[in-house]
């Protein structure tokens, strides 16, 4: 299928909370396993909007199939042509919307972060969206390896490696740290209070 391209200068509005959850509701509708959540999409349209150089280089066909695990034939994997058309559009309209807030509003910006009630106050866990960050992360990577190896942001980037990267090679001290909620809460908040600061940091591969 033929993606549109994305374009900053349109003017298109941010998604009503009741548009996310129609987003969501098409994501969670679709039988591929590797189709994400409205959580990790949150994250890897952020990841896309951090870095410039990504969008300037990747065309919207090389990455847009990631969110919902690949195209099949014909409308595939979604039920109908509409159904794609339309997510298509509000995948784009929440990218466009994060784009320009990191870039003239960053204090504005708002994560999609699951968020749990408990009698203690709310608990927040990124996992979701720091899987669907590093998703994007991975399609450019030669851009953001400075920037994870920066001694400044390096550091401040492990909170989100912790909780959206591979727990393969985890010390035993930071596997029992993931166990704790209220220890995944402290680290979504670190990666939320970061990543307002990552616009333009990454550097344009050669």
């Amino acid at each position: 299928m033929d993606y549109p391209d994305y374009d900053p200068s349109l003017q298109t509005t941010a998604l009503t909370d009741q548009e996310l959850d129609e987003l969501d509701a098409l994501l969670q509708q679709l039988p591929a396993d590797e189709a994400m959540n409205v959580e990790a999409l949150d994250g890897f349209l952020t990841a896309l909007a951090a870095s410039p150089g990504t969008l300037a280089r990747l065309r919207t066909r090389e990455w847009m199939p990631a969110v919902w695990g690949g195209d099949g034939d014909g409308a595939a994997p979604f039920a109908s042509g509409k159904r794609r058309k339309r997510t298509v559009l509000l995948v784009l309209r929440h990218l466009h919307a994060i784009e320009a807030v990191l870039r003239d509003r960053p204090d504005d910006w708002q994560p999609v972060f699951s968020v749990a009630e408990t009698e203690a106050g709310e608990i927040i866990d990124a996992e979701d969206w720091c899987i669907g960050f590093l998703a994007a992360v991975g399609l450019d990577a030669e851009a953001w390896a400075p920037l994870f190896d920066d001694a400044e942001f390096g550091p401040a980037l492990v909170p989100l490696a912790l909780l959206g990267g591979d727990d393969s090679g985890l010390s035993d001290a930071d596997r029992e740290r993931l166990q704790d909620p209220f220890e995944r809460d402290e680290l979504s908040r670190a990666v939320a209070e970061v990543v307002p600061r990552l616009r333009g940091r990454a550097t344009v591969g050669a």
